[in-house]
């Protein structure tokens, strides 16, 4: 059963995919998906943890971590940390396009939660890739 989690930057991204995957019209694929959502909150996780700690959880829980952070910015650095420690087994993260205009888009939520919905399905082809643009 995958789990996915948004990063701390994030979280207000998914709980508006949330609304969409629950929504009548979506309510039935987010039920076949079988996704768990978890949060920093539920996991204990600070929410100023580096993100090279909050990568290697995600990896070793089984988490999909879905964000908006794209930067390279120091050794810690999420992209840093995907260039170097992924392998074959790693989940994705997934990185939403253009944060903000998730929020205010529909129509572009809306792609970006079919897009996420699919990479769920298909995450046993998607291990070792890294990162993922959605969308």
């Amino acid at each position: 059963m995958p789990k996915i989690m948004a990063d701390h930057n994030a979280e207000g991204h998914l709980d508006a995919l949330l609304n969409i995957w629950t929504s009548s019209a979506w309510n039935e694929v987010w039920r076949d998906a079988s996704c768990d959502v978890e949060s920093f909150q539920r996991l204990g996780i600070r929410h100023d943890t580096r993100d090279d700690e909050l990568w290697r959880l995600c990896q070793q829980e089984g988490i999909i971590l879905i964000t908006g952070n794209r930067n390279a910015e120091g050794d810690d650095s999420l992209e840093v940390t995907i260039v170097n420690h992924r392998d074959e087994d790693s989940l994705p993260v997934l990185t939403i396009g253009d944060p903000t205009r998730l929020l205010k888009d529909r129509a572009y939520a809306a792609r970006v939660a079919e897009q996420i919905l699919e990479y769920v399905l298909d995450l046993e082809n998607l291990r070792g890739v890294g990162r993922l643009y959605v969308p």
